[in-house]
């Protein structure tokens, strides 16, 4: 009773403090601090440009920790392993069927560890492919064409997978598109301005839909 109080309460907390972002720590000796300039140049790009009031300071929270039910979004992303215990599964899943929002955003090499490691998030539930008319593609930008391509790898499309519950997305899997690498510092990578604000566009899209939906 005491653990659902506190949970209850943290839950509440993200009603409050509507507009916090963190990065999605995790085990399994994936480097999920890369891209360190990405979400908060997303964040400010959302804050100049579709009216959202998202805090720029940037935390990092455990995926078993209960500080996760602070923050209405999550991003994560990495290139390698992924591992989830049977504590870290149950508190992510409690988080996300309770409101949270999980962005995972493969930056390379990451697709067959996190597959794996969300059936034991979601037993019963699978990896949707996202269709083109779903308003995450057209809610601030319209991308008719679904998830853009922003770095090349294996020549393979971008795509964007969900698991959602009761109609809602709780979870998006945006796979060889790369749009952390995007929105990162414009040095880092080089990339081109045109392939920057398409990243940048695609991530308004989410924040929008995760914030203002």
């Amino acid at each position: 009773m005491k653990r659902y109080l506190i949970v209850l309460s943290l839950i509440c907390s993200c009603v409050t403090i509507a507009q916090d972002v963190a990065v999605l720590k995790y085990k399994g000796g994936g480097d999920w601090y890369s891209n360190p300039t990405a979400l908060p140049n997303l964040v400010r790009y959302c804050n100049d440009n579709i009216n959202t009031n998202i805090n720029e300071a940037i935390a990092t929270v455990e995926v078993g920790s209960m500080d996760i039910f602070q923050y209405p979004f999550l991003h994560m992303t990495g290139h390698g392993n992924v591992f989830f215990s049977e504590d870290d599964s149950k508190n992510l899943r409690n988080y996300l069927l309770s409101g949270g929002f999980l962005h995972i955003d493969d930056n390379y090499g990451m697709q067959p560890y996190i597959t794996k490691e969300l059936k034991k998030v979601f037993p019963n539930k699978e990896l949707i492919e996202i269709p083109r008319t779903h308003p995450i593609f057209n809610i601030a930008y319209d991308f008719p064409n679904g998830l853009p391509k922003i770095h090349e790898h294996d020549g393979k499309a971008p795509q964007a997978f969900g698991i959602f519950q009761d109609g809602r997305l709780l979870l998006l899997f945006t796979f060889e598109s790369d749009l952390g690498d995007g929105w990162e510092d414009q040095e880092v990578h080089n990339d081109p301005e045109e392939v920057r604000a398409k990243a940048l566009k695609m991530g308004a899209n989410i924040m929008k839909y995760v914030f203002v939906n």
